[in-house]
């Protein structure tokens, strides 16, 4: 049940309908017992207050109370209590109680700064009044009192809502209901005081000094008192104060602005919706230039005022900052007597200002500036705020806008025509200034600064200055900011600001050269996730794609951070003990069904393998470098990587000589298969592959003796396939084979791919097939797609070579489906050369758009071998056209590029040379034909007994087989 007194007496049941109170003397009766709920009012009161004439008995007022019991129910209680009755309800059930509890809310809002919570809660709290206060009860004592202090609350209310009105800019709506109120209370100061205020806002400074006046009159001549200390106080300030205030422009500029015209429209864009936009980034990305550009857009407020931050020492001093910036005196319109702050002064002058506030370098203070941001933006409904910070402010309704580097064209036209401005006639290649810029991050700051310095150096003595990113800008502009005079400045600025665990974090990041995930960070740096995150929210990290990554120019000042620290070694030996573990970890998954979740995950690692890799060569941390190279050879080879860890695979044995590191002999030889493997390496790696093949092969034979396991089962595959062509394809053959029975499941699968082999060279196709048909579905039981892709292309070689040239290309295709899930470019650009050979005969066309696709697969990958398969497809469409001299071009080509001996080169070789035959038969040159034929013959023939299987299996056909081994058999 509620309970109303704020006017006539009344009750209401939950559902809204009214209670029946009868007459005057119950009215009277509910409404005393209403005035302090819960509380014990005397019959003596009770009686005296309802009927003052004296008349009313104890009885009759007892015959009150229970037909009062009875019109309420079970909505209240009337309890006797002592020598008198009290009702017992929740004291919210009184809209006067409710009154003036949501009263003293509002007005602790008032006071706490949030003036629109204060509006609603003191809103609520007025539309409670129906009328005057105790309608219903004579004029008592108990009713006097209890009236008045409840009229008293309610315009103390009023004032209060006024107020809050007043801080949220809504002066012209609050004039009117002013004007009333102090014509019917003309001795309240306070009203009087809002009542100045408010005109004053409106631009009505001479109306607000009349009233100020005729309140004087009045005091004096009523009370013969003098106006208040505040009030004369906000007379004197009306008096001297200018009502609109003059804010600072943004800086005018004497360089152009580069690039950048979207983003610049899209902040504009975005401030027309949100009142609070922050332009974040590192040092040097162009924030505050941003800022100016948008300040100058169409469409952004009339008034833009430009306060710069950076000189400010501490937080004490940023509203003295604004105040001056929006060129108000500190002691601004006010009616305390000077006891408000310079927060409430800026309140005062922006409370309906139609104003962008752009904040330029805000992190070092943003604790403070995100403070009086949110206090200024919810009391001054039309102001807006632009800020540039290297951390967000973090407060509700902040929009985020990240300024990222310049794009690369940009970058370079930024670089050309401020090098231009101090170099005339300036010129420049422009792959070489793109890189200048790539090194410095693409940094706008930072590419001005080394744009500076090309009129003192030739653009390629910049470039060669590059390793030494902070000195590049190591002369800037005179008059431009400390902070951003040189670019090791502009990083320092960020490194100071940083608490010691950031900067202890910060530097060890340092080590990452490819960005991190958060475990890894936590793992190497020594540090915890707020650190993490703190770093990321003042620009120092950036974080994308699950991972934290340091621009260059940041990573270049802390390596030395972490150098002058004496940090270096230990860090990098955590960095790649953290590294090997990760790849241990995975290595298992990339040969089973997790393989397509692992993968990228040691991918995104590559950068840091690399760093790993060459730090552990530069220090001589033989065994961390053995065991990186092995424990992410499987990665390497399913993403066709292995060529770009190759060089530091010869370096690596040529630190060790031919000698194997104790415990280490699988590792030796998966370094030795990585030297060798790519043809990039040229002949040091052909060198390195003659000089270590017999010691790394014995190695390898002792870590995979048959009946127990070695570390890597990739390595056995990839070590047969490397040797096929070699002085002991018999032995590369035995040891796979040997793993039948090994238990290792990945290493029988290839022990029963390998096993077909042997039974293609014994004409035994059923075998094969079934030899084939096992490896398959021992690959697939692990969920290796990578296998599975292997065994697939074997089968569809047999199905081809029986002349079933549909089933070849529907496993091909399946084949190609899976490597393509895998990202594996060398495998994929294999497989369609190979879908390319089973087409040649019934469809050139598709078999020229295949060779045409593996081409490019295999220049993405890097390949030289895989991309000579499929320039000799190419060939063999050309020559099938009827073009030679196309055919001889790509044949050529294609044998220049070709690895002599990985066991997949077999086969473009010999079609190669065959080609090549075949052109200079058609040109009558057929001693150039024979020499070719002959070649062809050695080349098949050094693999001994197993020249048959292995032509079979790289997708020959039996014609060419059969020709090949005659020319064999015809030489012996």
């Amino acid at each position: 049940m509620q309970f109303g007194i704020l006017g006539e007496t009344r009750a209401r049941h939950g559902d809204g309908n009214e209670v029946p109170l009868g007459g005057p003397a119950r009215r009277a009766l509910l409404a005393l017992l209403l005035v302090r709920p819960g509380e014990v009012v005397s019959t003596d009161r009770l009686a005296d207050e309802i009927d003052p004439t004296g008349a009313l008995s104890a009885h009759s007022l007892q015959s009150q109370v229970s037909r009062l019991r009875t019109a309420l129910g079970a909505g209240a209680a009337i309890e006797r209590a002592g020598a008198g009755y009290r009702i017992v309800v929740d004291p919210d059930a009184v809209d006067a109680s409710r009154f003036e509890r949501l009263a003293g809310e509002g007005r602790a809002a008032l006071v706490d700064g949030d003036a629109g919570r204060a509006v609603v809660l003191l809103r609520e709290a007025l539309e409670l009044w129906r009328g005057p206060a105790l309608a219903d009860l004579p004029d008592g004592e108990t009713a006097r009192a209890a009236a008045v202090r409840l009229e008293e609350r309610r315009l103390g209310a009023l004032e209060d809502r006024i107020e809050a009105g007043l801080r949220l800019g809504q002066h012209g709506a609050v004039v009117p209901e002013l004007r009333e109120l102090v014509g019917c209370h003309p001795l309240r100061e306070r009203l009087a005081g809002l009542l100045m205020r408010a005109l004053f806002a409106e631009g009505g400074q001479a109306e607000a000094l009349v009233v100020f006046e005729e309140t004087r009159r009045r005091l004096a001549d009523e009370l013969g008192a003098d106006p208040s200390a505040e009030l004369t106080a906000l007379h004197r300030e009306l008096l001297q104060t200018d009502p609109t205030p003059s804010p600072v422009a943004p800086p005018a500029q004497l360089t152009s602005f580069v690039g950048r015209a979207d983003e610049v429209a899209e902040v504009a864009e975005t401030l027309r919706v949100a009142r609070l936009v922050t332009l974040l980034g590192p040092g040097g990305v162009g924030k505050t230039r941003l800022s100016v550009e948008v300040a100058g857009v169409g469409g952004t407020p009339d008034q833009v005022c430009f306060v710069e931050l950076a000189p400010l020492r501490d937080g004490a001093g940023l509203p003295h900052a604004l105040l001056g910036a929006l060129g108000l005196r500190e002691n601004g319109l006010q009616m305390d007597g000077g006891t408000r702050t310079p927060v409430d002064r800026l309140i005062a002058a922006l409370s309906d200002q139609v104003l962008l506030l752009v904040l330029d370098n805000c992190e070092h203070l943003v604790d403070e500036v995100a403070v009086l941001a949110a206090r200024l933006l919810a009391t001054c409904p039309r102001l807006r705020v632009l800020a540039t910070s290297r951390e967000p402010l973090g407060i509700i309704g902040e929009h985020l806008f990240p300024v990222r580097p310049l794009d690369a064209d940009t970058a370079v036209r930024l670089f050309t025509e401020r090098a231009g401005a101090v170099r005339r006639g300036f010129t420049a290649d422009p792959e070489v200034v793109r890189r200048i810029c790539a090194a410095l991050d693409d940094l706008p700051l930072a590419i001005e600064l080394a744009a500076a310095r090309s009129r003192t150096l030739d653009i390629d003595d910049l470039a060669g200055r590059l390793d030494d990113l902070l000195a590049v800008g190591a002369r800037g502009n005179r008059t431009a900011d400390e902070r951003h005079r040189t670019l090791r400045s502009v990083v320092a600025w960020s490194w100071d600001l940083l608490s010691e665990p950031e900067q202890r974090a910060a530097r060890r990041f340092t080590v990452f050269a490819g960005g991190a995930t958060a475990p890894s960070a936590l793992r190497v740096c020594g540090t915890d996730g707020d650190t993490l995150e703190a770093l990321a929210d003042k620009s120092l990290l950036e974080v994308a794609g699950g991972r934290y990554r340091m621009l260059e120019t940041i990573r270049a000042y802390g390596a030395e951070r972490l150098d002058a620290a004496g940090e270096r070694e230990s860090v990098r030996r955590a960095h790649a003990q953290h590294l090997l573990e990760l790849l241990r970890t995975a290595d298992p998954h990339l040969r089973r069904a997790e393989q397509l979740e692992w993968l990228p995950v040691v991918a995104a690692e590559h950068g840091d393998l690399m760093a790993a890799l060459r730090r552990a060569a530069e220090e001589g941390a033989v065994e961390t470098a053995f065991e990186l190279l092995a424990a992410s050879f499987t990665y390497l080879w399913i993403r066709g990587a292995s060529a770009s860890v190759a060089p530091l695979a010869i370096a690596l044995l040529a630190s060790v000589g031919e000698k194997v590191p104790d415990g280490l002999g699988e590792e030796y030889a998966t370094c030795v298969l990585l030297a060798g493997a790519a043809s990039a390496t040229g002949d040091a790696g052909e060198q390195v592959w003659q000089r270590h093949r017999a010691t790394a092969g014995e190695a390898l034979a002792a870590a995979w003796p048959g009946d127990r396991s070695g570390r890597y089962p990739v390595v056995l595959l990839l070590w047969m396939m490397r040797n096929a062509g070699g002085p002991d394809p018999e032995g590369a053959f035995a040891l796979v084979s040997s793993q039948h029975d090994c238990p290792e499941p990945w290493a029988r699968a290839a022990a029963h791919y390998v096993s077909g082999f042997g039974h293609l060279g014994r004409r035994d196709r059923a075998a094969a097939e079934g030899a084939f048909g096992q490896a398959l579905e021992g690959f697939r039981s692990l969920g290796d797609r990578w296998g599975s892709a292997l065994a697939l292309d074997t089968l569809a070689g047999v199905a081809g070579a029986r002349g079933d040239r549909a089933r070849a290309l529907s496993l091909t295709d399946e084949a190609l489906v899976l490597t393509e899930r895998l990202g594996a470019l060398e495998d994929s650009a294999d497989l369609l050369v190979n879908r390319g050979d089973h087409l040649v005969g019934d469809d050139p066309a598709g078999a020229r758009a295949a060779y045409a696709e593996a081409a490019a697969l295999a220049r993405r990958a890097g390949s030289s071998t895989y991309l000579a398969g499929a320039l000799r497809g190419l060939g063999d469409v050309a020559l099938e056209e009827g073009d030679p001299a196309a055919a001889e071009r790509l044949y050529r080509e294609a044998l220049e590029r070709i690895d002599p001996h990985w066991i997949k080169s077999l086969g473009p070789r010999v079609r190669t040379l065959i080609g090549l035959g075949r052109v200079a038969a058609a040109r009558s040159r057929h001693t150039e034909a024979r020499e070719h034929y002959r070649q062809a013959a050695e080349i098949a023939g050094t693999v001994g007994a197993h020249a048959p299987e292995v032509l079979r299996m790289l997708g020959l056909s039996e014609k060419v087989v059969e020709s090949v081994l005659a020319a064999v058999t015809a030489d012996r």
